[in-house]
């Protein structure tokens, strides 16, 4: 497995990175021995970063990854969380209901709360800080901040250089399904890392115009997640979803001829999925959402198989893939690729 420094900071991330969010019961519960059995693969298979947020499961998902590495040495791990969504209890939780309005399988016990300000970014980490039963994490990221760009900027972002300043957090950055706000926090801001979502995958290349350039350029990371699209990229099929919702037909014979592809070389789609985004020396891992240890075991297989170079020719060749600007090379926003 192999570890890369963010940016021009201390903190190591490793290749593979754990996505919590399935612990915190994402669509559909798993237990409390599933998630520790899970984390403990990840730990077997090399992986070191581990990541989560409040969003997750109302907080389950905190809980569940601060009781997993808890009896772990806590410099021999990564952990980030995020800023951005303060949880509040909920004063009657007897007619609650769930939180499957908002994908996870756990009872509405408490409400999100989007706050960027300064106060609420402290607030929020003190709060993951106590569900985590830790005394620190590595890496805090803004959470989604895209419908509050201004205050994001102007409160959110100096609190968590504050923090890093105070040796209170190793690395900040922000944590985002677009590519427009990512690049502006890399251009005007000093974080370390940006966490982008979908958005530099074998379907979506449009990380490749602006954010990974500017990332390039400037000494910064990217941890790249959802590499599979929310499911296509991991089984192409009618039905499979992509970003969320039914994928469009044409997507979906867009994924099932890469599929076909990879499948000549002896590989699945997801294998190559995986593989993709660390061809760009920007990216320092990919972040899996995993909820099993059979999950962990196959993506962490998976990464540590070879993909030959061929196989990227041809699916350039067959109009399947972008082609990827060399380091130091231009691109249509003016940022150097290097």
């Amino acid at each position: 497995m192999r570890h890369t420094t963010l940016g021009r900071g201390a903190v190591s991330v490793s290749g593979l990175s754990f996505g919590a969010a399935g612990i915190g019961n994402l669509y559909t519960p798993v237990s409390a021995e599933q998630a520790l059995a899970a984390v403990d693969a990840a730990w077997d298979a090399g992986i070191r970063y581990f990541d989560t947020a409040p969003h997750y499961g109302l907080g389950l998902s905190e809980q569940r990854l601060g009781e997993a590495l808890r009896d772990r040495a806590r410099d021999s791990y990564t952990l980030s969380t995020k800023v951005g969504r303060r949880l509040e209890a909920v004063s009657d939780t007897t007619s609650a209901g769930d939180d499957l309005a908002h994908g996870f399988a756990v009872p509405a016990t408490h409400r999100r709360v989007w706050d960027f300000s300064a106060d609420g970014v402290r607030r929020a980490l003190d709060d993951s800080l106590g569900r985590l039963g830790l005394d620190r994490v590595d890496i805090v990221y803004l959470h989604d901040p895209d419908d509050h760009e201004d205050e994001a900027f102007k409160q959110a972002y100096p609190a968590l250089e504050r923090l890093r300043a105070e040796g209170v957090v190793g690395a900040i950055g922000a944590g985002m399904n677009q590519t427009a706000m990512l690049t502006r926090f890399l251009r005007d801001t000093d974080v370390d890392v940006v966490l982008c979502a979908g958005r530099f995958t074998l379907l979506d290349q449009s990380a490749l115009t602006g954010l990974l350039p500017e990332a390039g350029a400037r000494g910064r990371s990217v941890i790249v997640g959802g590499v599979f699209n929310s499911g296509l990229l991991a089984d192409p099929r009618p039905g499979a979803t992509y970003d969320y919702t039914a994928a469009p037909p044409a997507l979906l014979d867009r994924a099932l001829r890469m599929d076909a592809v990879t499948r000549r070389y002896g590989l699945p789609l997801r294998a190559a999925a995986l593989h993709y985004p660390l061809r760009q020396p920007a990216v320092a891992g990919v972040l899996v959402g995993t909820r099993s240890a059979a999950e962990v075991r196959d993506v962490a297989d998976l990464l540590g198989r070879t993909v030959p170079e061929e196989l990227w020719a041809e699916l350039r060749a067959e109009g399947l893939l972008s082609e990827e600007p060399a380091p130091g090379e231009p691109t249509a926003e003016g940022g150097a690729a290097s």
